[in-house]
């Protein structure tokens, strides 16, 4: 299959972008679109068969739930059976946004979006190019991310056609993902509500606006996934990954050798302690900084993968609740 890339970057581009993303989706395709967390593998939410597809082009397992994408709130609550007053809450708070709240589904949403579940997760994203193809399209989309099951979600056009140029009739470019982690998910079906994934808004903002709010517990708790990124592994790079603190280049260095592993070998992803260099395969620094290291995170790992490494060292987040989403995300590349 020839995958199509096509650009967004004039008016002219998007809108002619749009109009061939709604022709594929009408016709039961699967695309490649972006979102302001990663970019998402898209399918008509309400037609199993596409549905389907994104299971076979991924390798996804059945049993890992499908968020559904919406353009407002009104669509949002054709897909749920109950629309609550916490979820009118956060919907005005927080959509479009990197938020995906779990509801109990309505009989339109087919069992293969939701693993068979009796809910299902439903976000309105934030960045215009999905949004507009919702609008056009009028049905919602399932979107999961748009690489192969467990590996690095992809910030750029460019990270999706190296997993599945080929695979897909068409990706559309619409530049870096500004936000670069999942959504947070929270489950609106249980009292008090709990968080499943954490994300970008973390529970603290959370609460702020719906009261109490459960923080993650264990992954075993479900044995039906509610939410996606519930899998002990997941988001993860070719490279074995190790999430460690360090107090100098020496400590690092000691850290390395005493698990028998190569400084050589290693590439160094830092916010804090920055390591020379010279005795590493390659050293990156991201800003000390949660939002700028969420942004550029996956894109560091995706770059590690290509430069060949055998190894990667991430510097360990700190663990204040802006640090949630990437700690989980780095815990899930780890395992």
């Amino acid at each position: 299959m020839n995958t199509e890339i096509l650009s967004t970057h004039t008016p002219e581009l998007f809108q002619k972008a749009v109009r061939r993303a709604v022709e594929l989706l009408r016709a039961g395709e699967v695309v490649a679109l972006p979102t302001e967390t990663v970019y998402g593998l898209a399918a008509n939410a309400l037609d199993e068969k596409a549905v389907a597809k994104i299971f076979q082009i991924k390798g996804r397992p059945a049993n890992n739930p499908i968020i559904v994408h919406v353009a407002g709130n009104e669509m949002a609550k054709r897909c749920v059976n109950h629309w609550s007053e916490p979820a009118d809450k956060l919907s005005q708070s927080f959509w479009p946004g990197p938020l995906t709240l779990v509801l109990p589904r309505a009989k339109e949403i087919p069992g293969n979006v939701t693993a068979g579940g009796e809910t299902v997760g439903v976000r309105w994203p934030g960045h215009p190019f999905i949004q507009a193809v919702i609008r056009e399209c009028g049905f919602p989309l399932a979107a999961p991310s748009a690489n192969l099951s467990n590996q690095i979600s992809p910030t750029n056009a460019e990270h999706v056609r190296q997993q599945l140029g080929g695979k897909i009739p068409l990706i559309v470019d619409g530049a870096q993902s500004q936000v670069g982690i999942e959504s947070t998910v929270l489950d609106l079906s249980v009292s008090p509500p709990q968080i499943l994934r954490p994300g970008m808004i973390h529970a603290e903002s959370l609460a702020a606006v719906i009261g109490n709010i459960q923080h993650p517990t264990s992954d075993a708790q479900h044995p039906k996934l509610k939410s996606p990124g519930l899998l002990k592994k997941h988001y993860s790079p070719k490279a074995k990954l190790l999430v460690l603190n360090w107090k100098d280049d020496a400590d690092l260095k000691s850290q390395l050798v005493t698990r028998h592993l190569s400084p050589a070998t290693c590439f160094v992803i830092a916010h804090t302690k920055i390591p020379s260099g010279e005795n590493f395969a390659g050293v990156s620094v991201i800003p000390h900084d949660a939002e700028a290291f969420a942004r550029a995170l996956y894109a560091e790992l995706h770059r590690c993968d290509e430069a060949g490494a055998k190894l990667i060292v991430v510097e360990r987040p700190p663990e204040s609740p802006e640090w949630s989403g990437v700690a989980d995300r780095l815990r899930r590349a780890a395992a």
